[in-house]
């Protein structure tokens, strides 16, 4: 792979576009300016879903003593400061990632993360208390970064199995996007996933991604500038003419099963208006520990912080690996900014009570499109801090227009299979677990963890246990943990 030279540090802010292309390696990385604006443009869309859907989150559930988050007095407002915080969070958090981390990498809330604060732990305790644990959690992550440790983590991976990491992620978004549009649905008898509706494809918004995704991918195999963006946008415009015409409008598995999918395409009434952030501040940093006891508190934080630590991991290396990012061994140069940044923003997302933040896959999207530099991130950023403003705008684009994009570029990523020697069992199983167990159980972390106790259970046994980092054996550990984490309460008395 192709190594670029870190941009040159220093905290003064640059100047004039030479050095603004100094600054970020525009040039040096092989990159242009249209392109990182493309490329921002691009990740933004595909991840503004985020302000919608985390609101309906954490904005819906009750906590142990029945209050709504921030102590709303009902959903609407509940929900309209979760939409306000997100995307403050994520457009400063995306900028810190532009400017100090310089690399086309966006952050915002962790899907699987805010359900896991909604669901098991603020159920047990307050909003307040729940978030004050994922403070908690962000806190000791930039400990470990800043003393290495998650540093060293990164470079003790093999580098075919970071390979395996990048091509999980390329089937998890896929089939992100193929299931967030509809095309692929679950169900409660067998098969678990289907096509469609009872194995048929049904309903105008399905039509309108399926038109999106073929339009998307001959735009991307005939080489366009801007083909994902332009994907994007002309599937966007084609969804609000269909529900101009039809009136589909939101999906119900009951009652409307072939409506739109959480987001319905129109041009809303109010463009604008001034964002609640009434829920900044608001945590408690040890009440979990007065509330369900020292134990019980800690092994909540484990829990989190082992999801968020590799769930990172894996999307820098997989997004990373799919810009022609890393070096030769597999490594990002400067990661340990990024991953600095990444804590902070776990702190951050907790702070203002959005559940940790954290980077996301779908910044492959505007890697796709060629961005390469910090510069898309700052783009990117930007027009979350707006969205603040302009929530109501971020609504028109439904998911069967953005998703598309998600499916094309994990193509992209699955491309880089080639590099893995599946002849060689001992790195072949630990690389089909990590890429299988990644989309099958929805988790990049879990994908992770399979990967790891396997290849170092395969090297114990075949009597190669000093080809394993020591360090892989401490982190495999803990996923064994992490894996049986219900059995442990169990055992230590806290469940």
């Amino acid at each position: 792979m192709a190594s670029f030279p870190s941009a040159p540090g220093g905290t003064r802010a640059p100047g004039g576009p030479a050095a603004l292309d100094r600054y970020f390696s525009i040039t040096a990385r092989g990159s242009t300016w249209q392109r990182e604006v493309r490329g921002g443009l691009a990740t933004f869309f595909t991840m503004a879903y985020i302000v919608v859907l985390n609101p309906l989150i954490l904005g819906t559930v009750a906590d142990a003593d029945g209050s709504l988050i921030g102590g709303a007095g009902d959903i609407g407002s509940a929900t309209s400061m979760v939409a306000a915080a997100t995307a403050l969070v994520a457009g400063i958090a995306t900028l810190l990632m532009g400017i100090v981390g310089r690399y086309p990498f966006a952050l915002a809330t962790g899907l699987g993360l805010n359900a896991f604060v909604a669901f098991s732990v603020a159920s047990d305790m307050s909003w307040a208390d729940a978030m004050g644990l994922v403070v908690i959690e962000g806190i000791i992550i930039t400990l470990l970064v800043l003393t290495g440790f998650r540093t060293a983590v990164f470079h003790a991976i093999p580098a075919q199995l970071k390979t395996a990491i990048g091509v999980g992620i390329g089937l998890f978004i896929a089939l992100i996007g193929f299931v967030d549009a509809g095309f692929i649905r679950g169900q409660a008898s067998s098969p678990p996933l289907q096509l469609g509706i009872g194995g048929n494809l049904q309903g105008w918004p399905t039509a309108v991604f399926v038109i999106g995704l073929l339009l998307t991918f001959v735009l991307v195999a005939r080489r366009v500038k801007g083909a994902i963006l332009l994907g994007i946008v002309v599937t966007t415009v084609l969804a609000i003419l269909v529900e101009a015409v039809g009136g589909l409008g939101a999906r119900d598995p009951e009652a409307n099963p072939t409506g739109w999918s959480l987001v319905v395409p129109e041009w809303p009434g109010d463009i604008a208006g001034l964002p609640d952030l009434g829920l900044l501040g608001d945590f408690t940093l040890l009440g979990s520990f007065d509330r369900i006891g020292v134990v019980a508190a800690v092994l909540l934080v484990f829990t989190l912080m082992l999801a968020d630590f590799f769930d990172t991991m894996g999307t820098v290396v997989g997004v990373g690996a799919e810009g022609d990012l890393l070096d030769e061994k597999g490594d990002l140069p400067g990661l340990e900014r990024v991953l600095l940044v990444d804590s902070i923003a776990a702190v951050g997302g907790g702070a203002a009570s959005t559940s940790s933040a954290t980077t996301y896959v779908e910044s492959a999207a505007g890697v796709g499109e060629g961005a390469r530099t910090g510069l898309a991130s700052v783009v990117t950023g930007v027009l979350f801090l707006l969205a603040m403003f302009f929530t109501p705008l971020v609504q028109v684009v439904p998911f069967e227009a953005a998703t598309p994009a998600l499916v094309v570029v994990g193509f992209l990523m699955l491309t880089q299979i080639k590099a893995i020697d599946f002849s060689d069992y001992s790195i072949g199983i630990p690389a089909f677990l990590t890429i299988s167990v990644m989309p099958f159980t929805y988790s990049i972390s879990n994908g992770i963890g399979a990967g790891f106790v396997s290849y170092v259970v395969i090297k114990l046994v075949s009597g190669r246990a000093r080809d394993v980092h020591p360090l892989l054996w401490v982190v495999s550990a803990l996923f064994v943990v992490y894996f049986a984490i219900v059995p442990v309460e169990e055992l230590l008395g806290v469940r």
